[in-house]
């Protein structure tokens, strides 16, 4: 059953702009032949008030239609905005060659962020666009926005909830990441952080995370010839590490990974370009932390930041060539968080 009638949302589409117009509208101006007469001073007044609070009207007898026309009104507008934003993205990615670096944060996000959220609500475009299908498509897209639309129409609740629902999605193929790890510990033999990198392989297999110290020092073994340079991962090794970003395992997935790790190492350093860690107000620390595979739900602001600034010092550390170090820091530093077992479980 939709949560309004085909009814209503007439009424509340054909009202909603004059209501606008209406709401900043005046008295009339007196007539030239002569003052009005209290009778119609008070009949004018009564209307213009009742047209000015006409969408409460509305809204107390359409709650579900107007509830639907505001989700839809603004996520349009949102959406619009990201729009034009990414196109500017675009643009100035093209005027400077593709390089990363001349984006800030917030645009590197967008431009992550877009492809997918386009691709999401395509269909409720495309179909809504047919004669009277929108009266079907925008409220069943209302019943099931994380299917059918994209972030630019959730509430905030929802955000926060959709969020955390698609990393522990990604959560689930954290283990086989690490397994694959683990099955090329044997080939490390002899060579020369073999030790080191069986410590970091014990610890994380008995529930602990290896110190940042002992993470940075084994960024050689990601490196341009290493057993865990992107080149050389095995094809479940790569396509685990596909649905621990949320991303197909269709074509062109070692450069897809690549570009990932370029792009998360890029805003890294926006962070540190822009003011670090401690300049990003609390939501955006949160927002960071999803996207870099750790749940801060259960996390107050002073461990999000110290988790986010120990990421953002060995990612920015991190030289071209080992973006595999990179796709695996969420294993190395985030495989048995509390919060992440606390959400898994």
């Amino acid at each position: 059953m939709f949560p309004a009638s085909r009814s209503s949302l007439l009424v509340c589409r054909n009202f909603v702009n004059r209501t606008t117009v209406i709401r900043h509208a005046q008295l009339p101006q007196v007539d030239p032949r002569g003052p009005l007469s209290p009778l119609k001073k008070y009949v004018f007044s009564s209307y213009l008030e009742f047209l000015k609070n006409y969408d409460v009207k509305l809204e107390e007898k359409f709650p579900a239609a107007m509830r639907v026309y505001r989700v839809f009104k603004d996520g349009f507008r949102d959406f619009y905005i990201d729009l034009k934003g990414f196109i500017v993205v675009k643009k100035k990615l093209r005027e400077h060659y593709h390089e990363l670096n001349c984006l800030s944060r917030s645009e590197l996000e967008l431009n992550m962020r877009m492809p997918s959220d386009m691709w999401r609500v395509a269909p409720v475009l495309l179909l809504s666009a047919l004669p009277f299908a929108h009266y079907v498509i925008f409220p069943l897209a209302y019943i099931f926005p994380r299917q059918l639309l994209c972030s630019h129409f959730w509430t905030l609740q929802q955000k926060t909830e959709f969020s955390v629902l698609d990393l522990k999605r990604r959560l689930n193929f954290y283990k086989p990441v690490f397994r694959s790890l683990q099955l090329r510990l044997a080939s490390l033999k002899g060579h020369q952080s073999y030790n080191l990198w069986r410590q970091c392989i014990a610890q994380l297999g008995s529930g602990l995370h290896p110190g940042s110290i002992k993470v940075a020092n084994s960024r050689l073994l990601f490196g341009p010839g290493e057993v865990y340079h992107l080149r050389n991962l095995t094809s479940s090794h790569v396509k685990a590490l596909l649905k621990m970003y949320d991303m197909h395992s269709g074509w062109r997935r070692r450069k897809r990974l690549e570009d990932r790790a370029k792009l998360i190492h890029n805003m890294d350093l926006a962070i540190l370009r822009e003011g670090g860690v401690t300049a990003l107000s609390q939501d955006e620390v949160r927002m960071a932390c999803i996207i870099r595979g750790l749940n801060p739900t259960y996390m107050n602001s002073e461990e999000t930041v110290r988790w986010l600034r120990e990421w953002v010092k060995l990612s920015t550390t991190t030289e071209e060539d080992s973006w595999s170090f990179i796709l695996h820091l969420p294993i190395l530093i985030a495989y048995n968080h509390p919060s992440n077992w606390a959400l898994k479980h």
